[in-house]
């Protein structure tokens, strides 16, 4: 290049700061950090700036005359993060985002932008953190048919799920252990709905199977119901619990889930613990592939949006989902395959009560495999009852279920999580 490739930052984060270090520090040869935006110029963020030039409003990075690439580390699906990425693109500058909300939300409008103006949206570090599994798809397995795309998306979840596991923390304490440690926001309901793994998921969808992201088409079951009960009857059927996305080919069409699974312990998911994540790519003819890594933080994320600049540098843009945005499919709405499921109730304890479950849902095409029962303790009006089904398509488990919640014997919302099918 007869001149360095020069960087526009907005956000100086976590993220950010460690971006901006890595930049002035040379470490990738032949670009610079020309500009910056934040919202407090005065912060000290361990980093020297004092070489860099200030803007006022982020999107005065979009019309720099001295601004090659934008790196948008603002973060939210509105303003200014939006006005600026739109603003570069439309002005053929190529964009690098960290930011999966907004790309869930906007992605078909953006890379309609983006292939006009011919500017390249990068976001390596918009899923799965560390771990370049948007490489992997747009890249790697260019020449291959991707029929299943499977993993652990959300860090906070997996932290969550795994120290109920280890320590029997209930959910409430594992929560705020992540909230002390970082790991969980102080308003974690994207995360622990499982909206931000949803988000992860729609945008690797429309990257394997060509279709447009839309997050209003994948079902989506967050942790919330999950008791440390749950966490040791999994162990009893030699199991965990893991927040699973999963995108994958069906004779009926493509099923996009997440919700929390049960997991056999001798699976490769079932030992992606506290804040890592994971992602299984199923493809013809390479196979399968599994991809492990930090999932979240500040170093993780950082190193993801270096390396989308460092492609940038090389002139290795790609179109957003490696195809031309008007090509891509609708996507619709499919029921998940018959499979197993994992029920847990709490059953009057009176003569007669078990025989009753156990045929209504004989009556509704659901057998069951394997089933727990505890004893009853000093008090105890209900006990707590675990099944493991036999494969059952999802219409007649939802009338077994719709049965169940008719019935005064059993106490509270029966909870109904799939078992993980390898």
């Amino acid at each position: 290049m007869s001149r360095a490739l020069r960087i526009g930052l907005a956000g100086l984060g976590t993220v950010g700061s460690q971006v901006a270090e890595s930049v002035l520090s040379g470490v990738i040869p032949g670009v610079s950090l020309s500009a910056v935006c934040a919202r407090d110029k005065t912060r000290d963020r361990g980093v020297d700036l004092s070489t860099v030039r200030w803007v006022d409003h982020p999107n005065d990075l979009a019309e720099a005359g001295d601004v090659d690439i934008i790196v948008e580390l603002i973060g939210g699906t509105g303003d200014p993060a939006a006005a600026l990425i739109d603003a570069a693109l439309a002005a053929g500058k190529s964009v690098v985002t960290a930011n999966k909300a907004l790309l869930a939300a906007r992605a078909m409008h953006l890379a309609v932008i983006s292939e006009a103006s011919g500017a390249s949206l990068a976001y390596e570090a918009a899923v799965a953190g560390g771990i370049p599994v948007i490489k992997t798809l747009r890249e790697a397995l260019a020449g291959n048919k991707i029929t299943r795309v499977c993993g652990i998306l959300n860090g906070t979840c997996n932290y969550i799920l795994s120290q109920m596991e280890s320590t029997g923390l209930s959910f409430d304490a594992a929560l705020r252990d992540a909230q002390a440690l970082g790991f969980a926001e102080a308003e974690p309901e994207l995360d622990i709905s499982g909206m931000d793994a949803a988000q992860k998921l729609s945008l690797l969808a429309g990257l394997a199977f060509n279709i447009q992201p839309d997050t209003s088409l994948i079902s989506v079951t967050g942790i919330e119901a999950i008791t440390d009960q749950d966490i040791s009857y999994a162990g009893e059927f030699n199991s965990v619990i893991r927040l699973i996305g999963l995108a994958a080919e069906t004779p009926e069409g493509l099923v996009q889930c997440v919700s929390p699974m049960l997991v056999r312990r001798d699976h490769m998911l079932a030992q992606v613990k506290n804040e890592l994540n994971a992602v299984m790519l199923e493809a013809q003819p390479v196979g399968q592939l599994f991809l492990q890594g930090p999932g979240a933080g500040g170093g993780a994320t950082a190193s993801a949006v270096l390396s989308d600049i460092a492609d940038l540098a090389q002139g290795f843009g790609r179109p957003i989902f490696g195809m031309d945005a008007l090509q891509m499919e609708a996507a619709s709405v499919c029921a998940l395959p018959p499979q197993a499921w994992y029920l847990r109730l709490a059953l009057a304890d009176e003569p007669g009560s078990m025989a009753t479950v156990t045929q209504l849902l004989a009556q509704n095409g659901v057998s069951i495999e394997e089933v727990v029962q505890r004893s009853r303790n000093a008090g105890d009006t209900h006990l707590p009852v675990v099944f493991i089904t036999h494969k059952v398509a999802p219409a007649n488990l939802q009338a077994a279920l719709d049965s169940l919640a008719q019935q005064d014997r059993i106490s509270d919302q029966v909870l109904a999580l799939p078992v993980f099918e390898a």
